[in-house]
């Protein structure tokens, strides 16, 4: 049978998710020759071989991809035939019209926990391992394409043997961008509050972060997108401490877990009530923080959610989590590293600064932060997981549109619990949370993740879109810049999202909807209110 030779493009989720390496080892496979190549968010596949084994390769391009990509088949073209000697991983190319899809930060996969884990693994303990299918993604992403020297890790020079693993494309860490080890990546460090001894080796820093919480006291834990203020989630006088430091009277406060996918921790089975659909929302690969019951008899300090039936919950998603409760032994209190309704702290000369008066101790780390995400807060509503906040493992999110807008727009969200969205063609993204937009802070954030979205997916906004109130700190912000605006009724901004959730077909179609939504500025220039 003679050979055939075809030109595939794929789009969708398939940039930082090990999707060259899978097609490198399905081209072998199936005995083709050719190339892949990464082109401004979408994957070109060069393949040459018969036509039966073309085929089985495009059947397992879907159908077998790795579990946190999910490719789109958007062509497949018969080319010229060409000696190909065999199949290659071509560099990225930067040309071409852009269709990005930007990956989010994803959860410590089994693999790297198992090794993290094994003593006789040259990265046993490290607190920063990861492969192709896990680690951070979004929060340390300079620009386009997905490329190491595109990240916050361009300033970590390989050692010969992470080099050797990020260079062979058998090897699961393949061009794994955030890829490290203790000779050559990132370390953690930990800082007493108020004290100039600084332990910069990683074993001793740990221990003396564990030592503090054991005491009863609070330690400010950088993390993947932003720190996390930690305590002994047991300690009724230790949670105490901390709401009190952060002037958080009685604002509930997530607990996280160790993570074992294969059953739940016998802690967290003690401390809320859970179901299949929680706990399977608990494990995606978001891990995002979930709304579930208390247990009548669980152990957890009453400080914690006040007056309350339920708690908010999540399971270790970081290696340096794992490391922490593993040694702790105990589920520890994660509120955001913030002060109270600004965006969680990213820097570690930030955090030294505003969160000195809150924390005993500080765990740092040097892998430079790009923008903050905050954890996703997610409640079961009628036995289906409801997003409450958008966040860590959840953002940027991406939606279809029905039908194409005439120009890229950018909606600036509202005041309070502040989010932003870029829409273009027939696309939707969503940043993370961002905060109360109250302070200079939040509006720096605010900017820069408008800058990033707009950098990011390689479109410029020609309109903005703003809350109708006058006094919102966004309104304001839009009627400074030079792009025409469009200002939204508050309650119809509501209502248009709820319809746009439950319906992806019929743009025009009428509807009756009723919001209760505190208040917001309505057309006869007035508050109007639900309560």
């Amino acid at each position: 049978m003679a050979d055939e030779s075809h030109r595939i493009r794929v789009s969708g989720q398939v940039q930082g998710v090990g999707f060259r390496p899978f097609v490198y080892r399905l081209a072998h496979q199936y005995g083709l020759t050719g190339s892949v190549c990464n082109q401004m968010g979408q994957v070109e596949i060069v393949v040459q071989g018969s036509a039966s084994a073309i085929q089985q390769f495009l059947d397992s391009l879907v159908h077998q991809a790795p579990n946190i990509a999910h490719p789109e088949l958007i062509s497949n073209q018969a080319i010229s035939l060409s000696p190909q000697p065999d199949f290659i991983i071509l560099p990225s190319q930067h040309q071409g019209k852009a269709s990005i899809h930007v990956p989010p930060d994803y959860f410590t996969c089994p693999d790297c926990l198992a090794e993290l884990h094994d003593p006789q693994n040259r990265r046993y303990a490290y607190p920063f391992i990861n492969c192709t299918q896990c680690g951070p993604r979004y929060t340390l992403i300079e620009c386009l394409p997905y490329d190491r020297p595109n990240t916050s890790m361009a300033g970590f020079t390989l050692c010969p043997a992470c080099q050797q693993e990020y260079t062979d494309p058998l090897d699961r860490r393949f061009h794994a961008e955030p890829i490290a080890c203790a000779l050559c990546g990132p370390e953690i460090r930990y800082h007493a509050s108020g004290k100039n001894q600084t332990l910069e080796t990683g074993d001793a820093a740990l221990q003396e972060a564990l030592h503090t919480l054991r005491a009863g006291q609070i330690v400010a834990v950088k993390g993947i997108g932003g720190y996390h203020l930690m305590c002994d989630a047991r300690d009724q006088q230790a949670v105490q401490r901390l709401r009190r430091r952060k002037n958080r009277p009685d604002k509930p406060l997530a607990v996280l877990f160790a993570a074992d996918d294969a059953q739940p921790p016998a802690d967290l089975v003690h401390s809320v009530e859970l179901d299949d659909i929680t706990w399977r929302t608990l494990k995606s690969p978001a891990r995002p923080i979930v709304l579930a019951p208390k247990h009548p008899d669980n152990t957890l300090a009453e400080a914690i959610a006040p007056g309350l039936n339920e708690i908010g919950v999540m399971l270790a998603y970081s290696p340096l989590h794992d490391l922490l409760l593993q040694l702790f032994k105990a589920p520890l209190v994660a509120t955001s590293g913030n002060l109270s309704g600004e965006p969680v702290i990213t820097s570690s000369h930030m955090a030294q600064q505003c969160l000195a008066p809150i924390a005993d101790g500080f765990l740092h780390h040097n892998r430079p932060i790009v923008r903050p995400a905050d954890d996703s807060v997610i409640r079961v509503i009628a036995d289906k997981p409801r997003t409450l906040r958008l966040g860590r493992g959840t953002t940027p999110l991406e939606l279809d549109l029905p039908a194409p807008l005439a120009e890229p727009v950018l909606a600036l969200g509202g005041h309070m619990k502040a989010t932003i969205a870029l829409a273009w063609d027939q696309h939707l993204v969503v940043s993370p949370h961002i905060g109360e937009m109250e302070s200079p802070r939040s509006l720096a954030v605010f900017e820069q993740l408008i800058e990033d979205l707009q950098s990011l997916f390689g479109v410029t906004a020609q309109r903005f879109l703003c809350d109708a109130h006058p006094g919102y700190a966004s309104h304001r912000w839009a009627k400074n810049q030079t792009r025409p605006v469009t200002t939204i009724w508050h309650h119809h901004a509501h209502a248009a999202s709820l319809f746009a959730e439950q319906n992806t077909t019929e743009m025009d179609a009428p509807i009756l909807a009723f919001t209760w939504d505190g208040v917001g500025w309505g057309p006869d220039q007035t508050l109007w209110g639900g309560e």
